[in-house]
């Protein structure tokens, strides 16, 4: 099993953790898990995150909390939002340094994440 290197929940009133969303994150992987009764979890690779964002409202600062919007190359979770969290700011930078190991490790250039979607100037057949 992969080393959980961060793991928190989603916060409301106050900047206390009354809900049902569970974030954690691996090495490797982002994985947010929702829900009570029926329960969701998605998975999102690291190397698919493209660009990451710290957002963080009057109310949120008030409370110490922040959120880290997410762009991904995942057709079926291609934005989403790690809402109100504690140490938004730290959290953005450890997974911005992991994302950019995944992406080493595996060889992967923003380039390569676009694939067909890509309308630039360049074609990979040219070469």
């Amino acid at each position: 099993m992969a080393e959980i290197v961060w793991k928190d929940r989603k916060r409301i009133i106050f900047g206390l953790p009354w809900t049902f969303t569970v974030y954690t994150l691996t090495n490797e992987k982002l994985l947010v898990k929702t829900g009570f009764l029926n329960i969701h979890e998605e998975e999102v690779r690291l190397y698919r995150i493209m660009d990451l964002t710290l957002k963080r409202s009057l109310w949120q600062r008030m409370f110490g909390l922040g959120t880290v919007h997410c762009c991904a190359a995942d057709k079926t979770t291609p934005e989403f939002d790690i809402k109100n969290i504690k140490n938004s700011n730290d959290v953005k930078e450890i997974l911005s340094d992991l994302i950019e190991k995944q992406r080493e490790n595996k060889r992967v250039s923003n380039r390569e994440l676009m694939g067909d979607d890509f309308d630039g100037e360049f074609d990979d057949n040219s070469h």
